[in-house]
């Protein structure tokens, strides 16, 4: 294997191999949440528990993708998707706007992407929050604050979520602009 290669397939390899440690973690933390016979106290440690293991879930997968990406590895599962849509989030920091398109596109990785780029723009603005307007497959996000910006473009790397989400964008096809305080997104 080529010393190029070997890194990002280390990376990719570490993933999988901590998934099921967290998974085993986060099944026993849910089991005993359920259980009645808890105080108040041990609930919410437990509720903490599982909250912490879907978030260490939630970057193993960004780390995951971003090694597959760089080692030449990722096959992105494409299927119909309204821009709109992909914009979305139940996250009430983020609001979207607009009218969307149908595209082809890896619609998960696309939408945590998004979502990465809204919330690493509300995190580091700081901001209370950010709003998506959606036309066709152009998508702004603002706004995006001078303190936030490099965070977001991913010229500062201090934000994985927002770092993976670029290199997916790129990946397939897209791109990303600053326009003063407007990200401008083309899918």
């Amino acid at each position: 294997m080529p010393q190029n290669e070997r890194f990002p397939r280390v990376v990719s390899l570490a993933c999988h191999d901590l998934r099921t440690p967290l998974a085993t973690i986060y099944g026993f933390a849910r089991t005993l949440t359920r259980a009645n016979e808890l105080d108040e106290r041990s609930q919410r440690f437990l509720s903490m528990i599982e909250e912490a293991a879907e978030q260490m879930t939630a970057l193993l997968d960004e780390l995951g993708t971003a090694a597959r990406i760089e080692s030449g590895r990722w096959e992105p599962g494409v299927r119909e998707v309204s821009t709109l849509e992909l914009a979305s989030s139940d996250d009430a920091r983020i609001e979207t706007l607009g009218h969307g398109t149908v595209i082809e596109t890896e619609a998960d990785s696309v939408a945590r992407s998004l979502r990465a780029l809204a919330v690493a723009a509300v995190r580091h603005g700081p901001v209370e929050s950010v709003t998506w307007q959606v036309e066709g497959r152009t998508l702004e996000l603002a706004p995006v604050t001078d303190a936030a910006a490099p965070v977001v473009t991913g010229a500062e790397v201090r934000d994985l979520g927002s770092l993976v989400g670029r290199y997916v964008l790129e990946e397939l096809g897209g791109s990303l602009e600053l326009d003063g305080e407007t990200l401008r997104v083309r899918l």
